[in-house]
């Protein structure tokens, strides 16, 4: 590099350091504050090989010493787990004045008990794939699914990082999250509720908004949104229930929109593909669209399309 060229360098790197000098938010320097997310993704899928022992194993990985294997490896994700929690809980306000030794202790019983939830995940990550199993007719095997669908993936990251997110840890879910959303295409936020034999098909574009309560058997399909009516109120609305309540045994099909806080998806209901729905749905309904206009009544629809003999049925 001749005289030039270095002097061209430092003229960028002058003006880039006197950029840094605005104090905002994103000059501030505290590196030591933000979890890495390279060891993040790398703790996510260390977990995925707990969870999934005969799936994910490194080159290394022994049947006979399974015991021995799973000590090193749990050792290892719980170590480097507490590590990334002391450096998020520097981001909670809650824990402002608390010194390193302090940290560690919370970071640890986090850690301890996160790892006490790894079989009631485990419970209901075997539920997510049965339900996916019965489900797809596509699918030959579960073996199959928990190595290729990227809804498995997407539920089970997601099954980790919820319970992250009760234990009130900062940042890493999220990180987790999005993680599994850049992998997947399926946007999940770890604080959405969801409940057993979630069955996410194709899965490329759906959206979770963080207040979304889903319950058991629903089943999703690609480019569902699951999101708020508005959000121009900005940070006026966080922590307020923005995102609608999916009921029990409830399909919704791809590209359908639901939104809204106060919107409930009543129990045993078919949302139809591309339909936009903002208010409240009965129990055991059906919403498709047609010309663009609501009209509500009552229709026959075959026992084996629903089991049932009625259902309430919208046509928007």
């Amino acid at each position: 590099m001749d005289e030039l060229e270095f002097n061209e360098v430092e003229e960028v790197v002058e003006l880039v350091m006197n950029d840094y000098n605005q104090k905002r938010e994103l000059d501030v320097m505290t590196m030591f504050h933000q979890p890495d997310k390279t060891k993040v993704i790398e703790i996510v899928n260390k977990l995925l090989r707990i969870i999934f022992p005969g799936f994910y194993r490194d080159e290394v990985y022994k049947i006979f010493n399974m015991r021995h294997s799973l000590s090193a490896l749990v050792e290892d994700v719980m170590y480097n787990m507490q590590k990334q929690i002391v450096i998020a809980l520097k981001n909670d306000p809650k824990y402002e004045k608390a010194n390193e030794g302090e940290l560690r202790k919370v970071a640890k019983d986090i850690t301890l008990q996160f790892f006490t939830q790894i079989p009631r995940i485990r419970s209901f990550i075997d539920t997510d794939i049965q339900a996916t199993f019965d489900g797809d007719p596509a699918a030959s095997s579960k073996n199959e699914i928990v190595l290729s669908y990227p809804g498995i993936l997407a539920s089970t990251v997601h099954r980790i990082c919820h319970v992250l997110w009760e234990l009130n840890v900062p940042l890493i879910p999220r990180m987790m999250s999005e993680y599994a959303h850049s992998v997947t295409g399926i946007d999940i936020h770890p604080a959405a509720t969801i409940g057993k034999y979630f069955f996410i098909d194709h899965g490329t574009g759906i959206v979770v908004g963080s207040t979304t309560e889903i319950g058991q058997h629903v089943k999703i399909y690609q480019g569902v949104t699951l999101g708020a009516l508005s959000t121009s109120a900005g940070q006026r609305l966080h922590g307020v229930k923005r995102h609608p309540t999916i009921e029990d045994n409830v399909t919704i099909y791809s590209g359908a929109s639901v939104l809204g806080g106060k919107t409930v998806i009543g129990h045993d209901s078919v949302i139809g593909s591309n339909a936009f729905v903002t208010s409240s749905i009965k129990p055991e309904s059906r919403v498709t669209i047609q010309n663009q206009e609501l009209h509500m009544g009552k229709d026959k629809i075959e026992k084996e399309d629903l089991a049932q003999d009625e259902t309430w049925f919208y046509v928007i």
